[in-house]
């Protein structure tokens, strides 16, 4: 059962982000303040849910939550910057976004780069343990995978339907035929043949 706030009495923020570990394409993040008075039912870390009930949740966490953003940090960025401080910047950017201004974050996760004025706590598997980690979660996941879709589109000889970006045996023999392309983040590992 997940839990619904670290702190009580205060307006609270769960943040998450997706992407840490593709090859391509931004990482997002979602920051959430939920509703007190509003259930939601169904509410779980994106990785325990299928692709259509992401969907389904993310429209009704969108609708009640007190309020919700996304922050992107572009593959340019990202290499520039480095992943983990990516991420952190995208939870910035989404935190900056929110309409109301949270007391306290939770962050899913062990490290966070402080966010001014805000309190946090960096909590392990949050998005497992409690509702706005795990809405924020969704949120980051299915915004993410909705660009990974239009990229799709765009240069389809890359399965980012299927694979999101990650590392898959077929993405990177793609990347071995095709190439790498503009959203490709050049700071990673893209070939399973290139040294570390």
């Amino acid at each position: 059962m997940l839990k619904r706030f670290y702190k009580t009495k205060i307006l609270e923020a769960g943040c998450d982000e997706a992407g840490r570990g593709c090859l391509a394409g931004p990482v997002y993040a979602a920051a959430v303040i939920l509703d007190p008075k509003v259930k939601i039912n169904g509410l779980n870390d994106s990785k325990k849910l299928s692709e259509s009930k992401r969907d389904e949740l993310r429209i009704e966490i969108e609708k009640s939550a007190l309020a919700w953003a996304v922050g992107v940090v572009d593959n340019v960025e990202i290499d520039e910057i480095n992943i983990l401080n990516a991420s952190f910047l995208a939870m910035h950017r989404a935190v900056d976004g929110l309409k109301q201004k949270p007391a306290h974050l939770i962050i899913d996760g062990n490290r966070f780069n402080a966010y001014p004025n805000i309190d946090h706590s960096c909590i392990i598997n949050g998005d497992a343990k409690y509702l706005s980690i795990a809405a924020a979660s969704i949120l980051a996941k299915t915004h993410r995978d909705e660009f990974m879709f239009k990229m799709d589109d765009e240069l389809p000889n890359y399965g980012w339907k299927g694979n999101k970006g990650y590392p898959t045996i077929a993405h990177r023999k793609a990347i071995e035929e095709h190439g790498k392309t503009k959203y490709h983040r050049n700071s990673f590992r893209l070939l399973a043949s290139q040294k570390k």
